[in-house]
């Protein structure tokens, strides 16, 4: 169990607090946690090998500091020649809790960013046939470039629109909110049940169809509706 002091003494010099830029305004959001919910479109369930129908909703996590902000530049990684985008929408929590309740769930959401999950798929494949985590496929430096958060108070709760990724102009992810599985209230209130939210958490709420690979010098982005843009190219 961890201890915290008002004024503690440290061996080493504690890591910054990763945040994300706020859009028109000169604050950060401080980061928590970053949850990611899996296959929560039908198509990219089904493209992915998957029956949406039978399964219940399942989570992973990346690091904060795979957070990816402020640069037009994403490295391509190590140790692959396979990394696939996803777009989603990112929301970001202002409340947490325990066994929230869905119809208490909005109120909790501070704000909304467009976010890709960069993902190692060839290291993610063999982890899923060795039965092993998915961390070196999910969670590795900058798999998490985002967008400036939008207030929650400054537009409507995107529940419905288009998203999608272009990959040098061209369209290869396209969907619409309303087609999530499970919807952004129903997430929190599920994460809940297992992980006691908090304020500073971030949750990325799953791809459409249409994931594929990049190579350096592709030029990617990424919309969502009612939210904003990403535009990041592959270094």
């Amino acid at each position: 169990m961890s201890t915290r002091s008002a004024n503690p003494d440290y061996v080493i010099a504690p890591p910054a607090q990763v945040s994300l830029p706020i859009h028109g305004s000169d604050k950060r959001f401080p980061v928590h946690r970053v949850y990611c919910i899996g296959r929560n479109y039908a198509a990219h369930a089904v493209e992915m090998g998957h029956d949406p129908n039978k399964e219940p909703p399942f989570f992973f996590q990346k690091n904060p500091d795979n957070l990816l902000t402020g640069t037009d530049i994403f490295p391509y990684p190590a140790r692959t020649s396979d990394v696939h985008f996803e777009v989603e929408m990112v929301v970001a929590l202002c409340g947490g809790g325990r066994d929230i309740a869905v119809d208490k769930a909005e109120a909790l959401i501070w704000g909304y960013g467009v976010g890709l999950d960069m993902t190692r798929r060839d290291l993610q494949g063999e982890a899923k046939k060795m039965g092993r985590p998915w961390e070196v496929g999910k969670a590795f430096e900058h798999s998490a470039p985002c967008s400036a958060l939008v207030p929650a108070t400054e537009i409507t709760p995107p529940t419905s629109g288009a998203i999608w990724l272009k990959v040098n102009g061209e369209i290869r992810q396209h969907g619409d909110l309303n087609q999530m599985i499970w919807k952004t209230p129903e997430m929190i209130a599920i994460l809940s049940q297992y992980f006691e939210l908090q304020a500073g958490d971030i949750i990325m709420t799953g791809t459409p169809s249409g994931v594929g690979p990049v190579q350096k010098g592709d030029v990617m982005e990424a919309h969502v509706d009612g939210v904003g843009d990403l535009k990041i190219a592959v270094g």
